[in-house]
């Protein structure tokens, strides 16, 4: 398994102090610890060759022995002694990684969830008087945590999830089988990227909304095709060109700008709001005005919501033809 460059630089940051403490390690045995093939250990090793401090000159960088390498299988791996300093985090680098810590703590279980407590207790009380809990706070909405434990031990054994999940947008309780695929945060909600073979594609799940979740017997498939979205960009990046539709909601609708991005919300007095997001899919647009009925109204563009009152006005004529 080679992975992503991303993998790859997970990978060289543990590499280079396993290799300083088992200095002339053969190589079928780090391949082996780190479950890589030899020959993508082969092509680390060359890039921790040109890896070195910032500012330092070619004689400085990392050495690797590759005559050892080639010759007897062996790794010798030298002039990295700088790795060994200790880590002097600054007030902010610590409070960013204790964020990030309990950010991650929201969404994991069992042993990872331990884990990162005991990382955080010791972070914590190296960052002197001043803890990052007097600067800033973590809130993440995510599942219950016997939801995520399950979550967890099927992404950990590669096992698929029979899921019970509640859909916002359609008032509707479904259950799916899911092959799981990662567990993230965005925006301070926690999701489940999964393999839904009731939609034959990738879904994103809140995890929130999982009112119910089973481990199966069954192998996860392997999806070689799925693209996970980069969220290093944001979650909703991809809606930053699509056309922007004004609403005007009925108090008992405003729950609409909590749910989905929005480009401005503005209060009313009678305790409405005026909300303005981006569409790109008209049938969806036309799905949440039939669902909200009399508690939205599209103020512009002006034809936004035609489709939806065509259909609501042949559903009429189809109770009238029926009921009379």
């Amino acid at each position: 398994m080679t992975g992503t460059s991303q993998n790859q630089v997970r990978r060289l940051l543990s590499l280079v102090p396993y290799l300083r403490e088992h200095d002339g390690v053969s190589l079928t045995e780090v391949a082996a610890a780190f479950n890589v093939s030899e020959e993508t250990l082969r092509g680390d090793l060359n890039v921790l060759w040109m890896c070195g401090m910032p500012g330092l000159m070619p004689g400085d960088l990392i050495e690797i022995d590759m005559d050892a390498v080639d010759g007897e299988g062996v790794i010798h791996l030298s002039n990295a002694d700088y790795l060994t300093r200790p880590l002097r985090l600054a007030a902010d680098e610590a409070l960013a990684l204790v964020l990030a810590l309990r950010t991650l703590r929201e969404v994991v279980a069992g042993t990872d969830r331990r884990a990162i407590d005991s990382a955080l207790v010791k972070l914590e009380s190296a960052t002197g008087s001043v803890t990052p809990s007097d600067r800033a706070s973590v809130t993440v909405t995510a599942a219950r945590e016997e939801v995520q434990d399950r979550i967890a031990d099927a992404l950990r054994r590669g096992k698929r999830l029979d899921l019970t999940y509640d859909v916002a947008s359609r008032a509707e309780t479904t259950r799916r089988m899911v092959d799981p695929l990662r567990v993230f945060v965005l925006e301070g909600y926690g999701y489940l990227d999964a393999w839904c073979y009731s939609a034959g594609s990738l879904r994103t799940f809140r995890l929130d909304r999982i009112a119910g979740v089973e481990v199966t017997d069954i192998d996860a498939e392997p999806h070689p095709g799925v693209v996970l979205k980069d969220l290093s960009v944001g979650w909703f990046d991809a809606l930053k060109d699509a056309p922007l539709v004004t609403l005007e909601l009925r108090p008992w609708a405003t729950w609409i700008a909590e749910y989905y991005p929005t480009e401005s919300v503005v209060p009313r007095d009678d305790g409405g709001a005026t909300v303005t997001l981006r569409v790109t899919d008209p049938a969806w647009l036309r799905g949440l005005l039939l669902r909200l009925g009399g508690g939205a109204r599209v103020i512009a563009p002006p034809d936004a919501g035609q489709s939806a009152a065509e259909a609501a006005r042949e559903a009429l004529d189809q109770y009238a033809a029926i009921f009379g």
